[in-house]
Order: structure tokens, then C-alpha cells, then sequence
């Protein structure tokens, strides 16, 4: 039972499924529930939510506890700060990092457990660095994800292209999504890996009116802490680390935990 609840996070599983996947009977079900949900609490792995009634049924919500979140975030924070980690124009170089199974499955449980609380029908992230934290997420919330584009392919039939200003650079760019892709009405969760002034992800937030969605949350990996109040075009974010400086000279950058742990 505790295996098949950790693979299908956040879906309402009846007792009558159980009791017939199991053949027992349902008080026998319930009393093992109850130490599953003991012991996913004690071990920090997330909670096991019970609903009443005749649709009632558990659910698993995966979660983590934010000390261990925060150790595990100082940890990558100092990975982030080694010095041929540092680009021209104040960003990090995360490629390799974000190629860690173990380190998305961290990244991914950590987002879950700050938008556990909001109805979220898929995740949205633009090509391509975005894509692995966003299917990291996803697995987590058990939703899908869509995967907006650069410039329009072939493959991706009829879409929506929009033109966005670039909030660190100031340059006109395009970026697109197929019409099949999202659905009107749709509760979108923005995922990016790095945010400088957030010109990409209000693109995104621009592009989602044309689909009449509604943007649920906005998560990102790292955040630049080096861009102006005035120049920063989004408030309402999750960042689970912090960029605050960065000499080139030197190759010397500092990353803290992002504001995840100081909600």
C-alpha cells in the first residue's frame, strides 16, 4: 500500500479500491493507513490526507520539512558559489547540476510542498533548462506540462505567438505555444531555473491571458538578488536560492536561500 500511494501523489484512492486490490476488508485497510500516515509524518516524507464520505477516500501529499529543505538548499548554494560556476552577465552556469536525478527529485518535493495548498491543472516552463525542475515538480503534483517555445516548429501545429520584452536585457524576443497544448480556464504553475528581472516569466504570464488561464504560482530555482526593486517585473514568486553577488573579476559569488524559507 505504501508503495502504491508514493507512485500516485496527490490522487484520491478509495478504501473500496484498496479493499479490492488487497482483498481485505476495509476496518483492515484503515488501520494500515492510519501507520502509513504515522510513519510519513515521522519521516518527513509528506501527509496522508483522508476524506470522508462515500467519495471519500486518502491521498498522499508529498512534502518536505523545511529544515531538511533548507540543509540540502545550503548545500547546493555552496555547489552554486564555485568559482567556474560564474558566466559574462551575472549568471550561473547549472546545466550539470540540473542533471541530477537526486537533486530534481530535492528541488521537485520542494516546490510541491509550497503550492501543495493551490488547485494546479499543469506546469508551464520555457525551453530548455526550465524542463527537467518542471517535470521534477510535476511528478510530485502528479499533473502535466507544457513546454513553451523559443520560436514556432512544425510539429507543434496551430499555436500562439507572443512578443516579450527581455527584463534584464531590454531586447524584443518571441516565444510560442501550441493551441492543443493548454486547455482554456487552466490554473498554470510557472517553473524556471533562473529568474534575473523577470521579463521571461511575465512572458509567460502574457502568453497564458491568451489562453484565458490563470497564473496559480510562480516558482523559480535561483533568483538574481543584483537587479533594481524597479527593475523586478514580478512580487508574487517562490525562489529556493539567491544570487546576491557576483564579482567577475575575482569569480566570487555568493548564493543564499531564495525567500521559500522565510515565508
Amino acid at each position: 500500500m505504501t508503495q502504491y500511494l508514493l507512485s500516485r501523489p496527490h490522487t484520491l484512492i478509495s478504501l473500496t479500491a484498496f479493499a479490492e486490490r488487497y482483498q481485505s476488508a476495509k476496518s483492515s485497510i484503515s488501520e494500515d493507513l492510519a501507520i502509513i500516515k504515522e510513519v510519513f509524518e515521522e519521516e518527513g516524507i509528506g501527509d496522508l490526507q483522508t476524506l470522508a464520505g462515500a467519495a471519500g477516500g486518502v491521498k498522499y501529499m508529498p512534502k518536505m520539512r523545511e529544515s531538511v529543505a533548507l540543509d540540502i538548499m545550503k548545500e547546493i548554494c555552496r555547489e552554486l558559489e564555485q568559482p567556474d560556476r560564474v558566466l559574462p552577465g551575472g549568471y550561473l552556469y547549472m546545466t550539470d547540476m540540473l542533471g541530477q536525478p537526486e537533486l530534481l527529485a530535492d528541488v521537485g518535493r520542494m516546490f510541491a510542498t509550497a503550492f501543495a495548498d493551490r488547485k494546479i491543472d499543469v506546469i508551464m516552463t520555457v525551453e530548455t533548462k526550465g524542463i527537467p525542475l518542471a517535470y521534477a515538480t510535476a511528478a510530485c503534483l502528479n499533473i502535466p506540462v507544457v513546454i513553451v517555445r523559443r520560436d514556432n516548429k512544425v510539429t507543434e501545429g496551430s499555436a500562439v505567438s507572443i512578443n516579450y520584452v527581455s527584463g534584464s536585457t531590454k531586447r524584443i524576443q518571441t516565444m510560442s505555444l501550441a493551441r492543443r497544448a493548454l486547455k482554456e480556464q487552466s490554473r498554470v504553475l510557472i517553473i524556471d531555473d533562473f529568474m534575473k528581472a523577470g521579463g521571461t516569466i511575465q512572458g509567460m504570464m502574457d502568453l497564458l491571458f491568451e489562453f484565458k488561464a490563470t497564473v496559480a504560482g510562480v516558482g523559480v530555482f535561483v533568483e538574481s538578488g543584483e537587479v533594481e526593486l524597479e527593475e523586478r517585473l514580478l512580487e508574487d514568486y517562490v525562489s529556493l536560492a539567491k544570487l546576491t553577488a557576483v564579482d567577475m573579476k575575482s569569480k566570487q559569488s555568493t548564493v543564499i536561500p531564495g525567500n521559500y524559507f522565510k515565508a
